[in-house]
């Protein structure tokens, strides 16, 4: 049994203090999100245990979830994000190996037409690059803003960080990947690194 139906995330939460089966609404909502996320980070392998990590951790801790926050996915993915972080060695090795070898199987999975594949594949390397080298703090805001799709206020929220803060370290990590693909031609990064580059 899940929670109310078409309740927002925080009755959701709220409900499970008492019913915890009722948290289980929450993975249905946001578990391929979850997923999706840590496996562009990570790759699949690790992906599966982040995911899982994330909701047990939000469980553990759904007692101190905010209920005047109705929307549970920055909380989620400030989790995810710092299970990530633990990793952040892992991740910095991917990104590296990417940056040498220009091939990421898990971006290959994304593209779905053999030209954007060629496109796509011909900026993975600089990005890669660009990515590994950013503090783990501004790659955790750019990507979550580029591939969570979360907007600066919920960012803040799942980082416990101020607004004015995501918004430095954004503009400092665009900075620092621009700089990277500066020499790339910008029809060869539009497909993976456009949003990652505008905003």
């Amino acid at each position: 049994m899940t929670g109310p139906p078409g309740a927002d995330d925080a009755t959701v939460v709220t409900t499970s203090l008492d019913r915890p089966e009722a948290f289980a609404e929450l993975y249905h909502r946001y578990a391929a999100d979850i997923h999706r996320y840590a496996a562009r980070r990570l790759g699949d392998a690790a992906a599966d245990d982040i995911t899982a990590d994330t909701f047990l951790a939000a469980f553990r801790v759904r007692g101190r979830y905010d209920p005047a926050r109705p929307n549970a996915r920055p909380w989620l993915y400030g989790i995810a994000a710092n299970l990530i972080g633990k990793q952040r060695r892992t991740e910095v090795r991917a990104l590296n190996a990417l940056a040498r070898t220009g091939r990421d199987p898990v971006a290959e999975s994304w593209v779905d037409h053999a030209d954007d594949r060629v496109t796509a594949q011909a900026a993975h390397g600089p990005l890669a690059g660009a990515l590994a080298s950013l503090s783990a703090g501004d790659r955790h805001v750019l990507l979550l803003v580029a591939w969570a799709d979360l907007t600066y206020q919920e960012v803040a929220e799942a980082l416990s960080i101020p607004v004015g803060t995501v918004r430095s370290r954004l503009n400092r990590a665009r900075r620092k990947v621009r700089a990277a693909l500066g020499g790339c031609d910008p029809t060869l990064v539009d497909d993976f690194a456009t949003e990652v580059t505008h905003g």
